[in-house]
């Protein structure tokens, strides 16, 4: 039998196709994939639409816009707020009625005296082993605070919807996204540091001033314009690292409520039923 059909397929000039596991020569095109394939089709089609979805929310959504740019917006001027009291020398004052002429400053880089003709005369402290125990941790506090700030607002601005720093690609999505959460926490951390040293050297201040086993005449501090800098500084920091993360769950969170429409993607089959002619001898 396969001399003869080895002749026929000689005498045709066509190649002969023999199919294993089929009695009449004929092909039998493979199995159509399996419901697992077909699954695949469709999440593949269910995760290209959600992008696509994530995307345009993004771009579109004018209150995630405003929610970053209020955001950021607050992030520097707490930063500027948080320089300004570390820079300033009115932590707090002092002002005597022997000396009516006279006030005195005290800063966390020098003291200085406020003539009465306006002139102000300043002197760094001597050396960092001398200095009292709150100036100390003040100064370490609001550097940290002024890094964390610092550092929270260069994330924040790239991450921004409206700076166009990435190629709106969902990977550089949630890049931003990512920056954008990692920069409202670096406020929120900002905010506690430029708080705590404010409150603490406040909080010792009314201990001093209300100690009644000092006398009366001895003159006492008082709270000075950069307790209420630093305060000032610290809450825009939180309400600012609050807006950055606030943008980022409501997108999230529009994400996960906006119904997304899956189209049902129809699987072709990769093999056609293939004829041949075969003659048996």
């Amino acid at each position: 039998m396969y001399a003869g059909l080895l002749r026929v397929a000689a005498g045709t000039g066509s190649p002969l196709r023999i199919f294993p596991g089929s009695s009449d020569g004929r092909a039998r095109p493979p199995p159509f994939p399996d419901s697992e394939g077909g699954r695949e089709v469709k999440s593949g089609t269910h995760r290209r639409a959600r992008d696509l979805e994530t995307l345009s929310a993004t771009v579109m959504d004018p209150s995630i816009h405003a929610l970053e740019l209020l955001g950021v917006f607050l992030s520097a001027a707490a930063w500027l707020c948080s320089l300004a009291t570390t820079l300033m020398s009115t932590w707090l004052t002092l002002s005597t009625e022997l000396l009516s002429t006279e006030s005195y400053q005290l800063g966390l880089w020098e003291t200085c005296v406020v003539q009465e003709l306006g002139i102000l005369e300043c002197r760094p402290y001597d050396g960092l082993l001398g200095l009292p125990q709150d100036i100390t941790l003040a100064r370490v506090f609001m550097c940290l605070a002024l890094s964390s700030g610092l550092l929270g607002l260069l994330l924040a601005i790239p991450g921004m919807h409206v700076i166009n720093s990435c190629r709106g690609q969902l990977e550089d999505l949630r890049c931003k996204r990512g920056m954008k959460v990692a920069g409202g926490t670096l406020c929120l951390v900002a905010g506690i540091l430029g708080l705590v040293p404010v409150s603490y050297i406040a909080h010792i201040t009314v201990l001093r001033f209300f100690d009644e086993t000092m006398p009366d005449m001895v003159p006492r501090w008082e709270f000075g314009d950069a307790l209420f800098c630093g305060w000032t500084a610290g809450f825009l920091h939180l309400v600012a690292g609050t807006l950055l993360l606030a943008s980022c769950f409501c997108l999230q969170r529009d994400n996960c409520i906006t119904p997304v429409p899956i189209p049902v993607g129809t699987v072709q089959p990769s093999w056609t039923h293939i004829k041949t002619k075969t003659e048996y001898v």
